[in-house]
């Protein structure tokens, strides 16, 4: 079952629902001119709530009617089997590691229409989650996911702690960064943003987590 700060399933009429719908919003009149099919979110350090923050935003996607596969990219410290009570027995690492086609992807149900999960999968204590994303065979997982939904949806560590964000930015058409007011500092977001630019990412905007709410805003609500 889906954790109670999912809030998008929760409360959908609350003002933090209605910034992830504006969030889809601003994301989808920024891709007019280049189509987003796949994308990144992740965010410069630890604690800015990017897994929590994606996965909200892929239920309002799914919400607005497009297929979405959500799939957790952060092979280190993996959270999107916990906030949808899913199994995270078999996922990305497995098929990261299993040779033969991509036909049979273990997508899981989320109860969100249209939206499926593919959780990171246990980690093998003789591999690296660097190596892993930064495979030739990532990439093809990459082209198959894509061509199964409308929009494929990444998870990744944090881009200055470890290579596997930056890595996985490479192959997918946008990444979004997730920032949390009043924790992530500055030079930690200019550092991560170097670091996305190197590797030629698209980076197509950021996120603010954490942020009070105006009063007369919220009021609207009530």
């Amino acid at each position: 079952m889906p954790q109670p700060d999912l809030i998008t399933l929760t409360d959908p009429r609350s003002p933090a629902a209605e910034a992830y719908r504006t969030l889809r919003t601003s994301l989808e009149f920024s891709s007019l001119d280049h189509p987003i099919h796949s994308l990144l979110v992740t965010s410069p350090a630890a604690d800015a709530g990017k897994s929590l923050t994606l996965a909200n935003l892929a239920v309002v996607m799914a919400e607005g009617g497009r297929k979405v596969i959500l799939v957790d990219g952060d092979l280190r410290r993996p959270a999107l089997h916990q906030i949808f009570g899913a199994s995270n027995e078999f996922g990305l690492s497995d098929l990261i590691l299993q040779e033969g086609n991509l036909d049979a992807v273990p997508l899981q149900a989320t109860g969100v229409q249209s939206l499926h999960l593919l959780t990171s999968g246990r980690m093998p204590q003789n591999q690296t989650p660097s190596v892993l994303i930064g495979s030739a065979r990532m990439g093809a997982v990459v082209i198959a996911l894509a061509g199964q939904a409308d929009l494929v949806l990444f998870d990744a560590p944090p881009v200055i702690a470890v290579t596997d964000a930056a890595l996985l930015a490479a192959r997918v058409d946008g990444t979004l960064l997730v920032i949390r007011a009043g924790s992530t500092q500055r030079e930690h977001v200019l550092r991560a943003k170097a670091l996305l630019e190197k590797v030629n990412a698209h980076l197509v905007g950021a996120a603010l987590t954490n942020a009070s709410l105006d009063g007369s805003i919220s009021s609207y609500y009530k």
